[in-house]
């Protein structure tokens, strides 16, 4: 009877050990219930004309300087439909009030979360975990403290706002959502990216700085996340792994990328000569890492079999003549969701990793029809992908992006049922790509 007894007794602390293993497998997952894109209205567009008139009114600027940033403006891949503060757009100019800047973080948020409200069937009493990163902008109380005003929040929210983690900082609070998601069951959370252009419009003549004028425009994103495993049927997307690459540690890639002021004392962002290696690095660093979590094992064996290959040949055959060894990313990828930063930072990315055209398409779209939104870049290139019907269920989302400091930070989703919706891309996704490049109207370069 005693052994009976036992055997029971072991069999349930067995069965109770495997539940208890799994549940928490289930706990620690984090899905994506729905994102929802900001689309500023049309009075906020900024037009290649208009950006010249700005131009022009900038008394900073010698003839010299002015040339410059009109062939970059025509050159940076912006077309003609990005949107830009209010502030820019009205008598005062550049010139930005603290009133400007709560107004543009609150058009962005109360937009994008009372549709993904709506839609979602979420209430804002329901929110567990609230992050918001926002780089170049603090507010005294904070945009988390706003937003739990604005939308009666429950007293024992956890909330967390970030500031200073430049254009990678969407995926830093997708991590620290994840982390919150191991330690708390059954939670929600929402996660706001966006960067506040309306303060930090750079006024000199600084020609390293004044090239964010040309990229930067307005955007951001609300995502709604929760690890209930009673919710994964209603989820779009699930997080397989992310990977978070740092290299502060290096005084040139700390400094090539910062806020600073110029020997005139005007406030910008400063974008050093030595940022397109530091990315490279970056990125490599940070794939080296990602590779074995995401690709098959006969991609990394082919790999390290190519390298040794060559190794061998320069030591005993003397052939020092090194062919670039590649890994091939696309057995283990379905689609690249990559930071639309800019042209420069696009074309490094698709020669890194060996791609197409059609690969790195979702992202030059997105730089011209939105511009580089920072941080939240990416989830305009993730909607364009959606908009066209190319995320089917079971394929892999790779997201990179890059931020000040100098970081790399990447991630993988798995999408978990066929996505159509058009989002923020309804009334232009079906002209994109265009058959024909389309460059911004040269003939206001006339004189220049």
């Amino acid at each position: 009877m005693m052994f009976v007894t036992l055997s029971c007794s072991l069999a349930l602390c067995l069965v109770y050990l495997f539940y208890n293993f799994i549940d928490q497998r289930r706990s620690k997952s984090c899905y994506i219930l729905h994102y929802e894109c900001f689309k500023p209205s049309n009075d906020r567009k900024l037009p290649t004309e208009f950006s010249v008139d700005l131009i022009n009114k900038c008394k900073n600027l010698g003839i010299e300087e002015h040339r410059f940033l009109l062939r970059a403006l025509v050159s940076s891949g912006i077309g003609e439909e990005t949107y830009a503060p209010r502030n820019i757009l009205s008598k005062r100019g550049t010139l930005a009030t603290l009133r400007d800047c709560q107004s543009e973080m609150d058009e962005f948020s109360i937009e994008t979360l009372d549709t993904l409200f709506s839609l979602s069937g979420v209430s804002p009493q329901d929110i567990d975990i609230l992050v918001v990163n926002v780089s170049g902008m603090t507010l005294v109380p904070s945009l988390t403290s706003r937003i739990i005003n604005h939308y009666k929040m429950r007293a024992d929210i956890k909330s967390f706002n970030i500031s200073g983690m430049g254009c990678s900082a969407s995926l830093i609070s997708i991590n620290l959502v994840q982390n919150m998601f191991k330690i708390h069951k059954n939670k929600l959370a929402l996660v706001l990216t966006s960067e506040a252009i309306a303060p930090n419009w750079y006024n000199g003549k600084e020609r390293s700085m004044i090239l964010t004028n040309c990229l930067f425009r307005c955007g951001g994103c609300s995502i709604l996340l929760t690890n209930k495993p009673a919710l994964r049927k209603q989820a779009m997307f699930k997080l397989k792994c992310l990977v978070r690459t740092h290299l502060g540690s290096s005084d040139e890639a700390h400094a090539c990328c910062r806020q600073q002021e110029d020997d005139q004392g005007h406030i910008g962002f400063f974008l050093g000569k030595a940022l397109p290696k530091t990315a490279t690095r970056g990125l490599t660093k940070n794939l080296r890492s990602m590779a074995p979590k995401i690709l098959p094992l006969s991609a990394i064996f082919h790999y390290v079999l190519l390298v040794n290959i060559q190794k061998l040949r320069a030591t005993y055959l003397h052939n020092t003549a090194k062919k670039r060894v590649t890994m091939n990313f696309k057995s283990g990828v379905d689609h690249f969701c990559l930071h639309p930063g800019g042209k420069a930072v696009i074309e490094g990315v698709k020669r890194s990793l060996v791609l197409a055209e059609e690969d790195v398409e979702p992202s030059r779209m997105t730089l011209h029809r939105f511009g580089n939104t920072s941080a939240s870049g990416l989830w305009y290139v993730l909607g364009y992908m959606e908009a066209k019907m190319r995320l089917k269920k079971g394929d892999r989302v790779l997201m990179i992006g890059f931020g000040s400091g100098f970081k790399c930070n990447s991630c993988m989703w798995e999408v978990l049922r066929n996505l159509d919706d058009k989002n923020v891309w309804a009334d232009c996704v079906d002209k994109f790509p265009p058959k024909l490049p389309i460059y911004p109207a040269s003939r206001n370069m006339n004189g220049f």
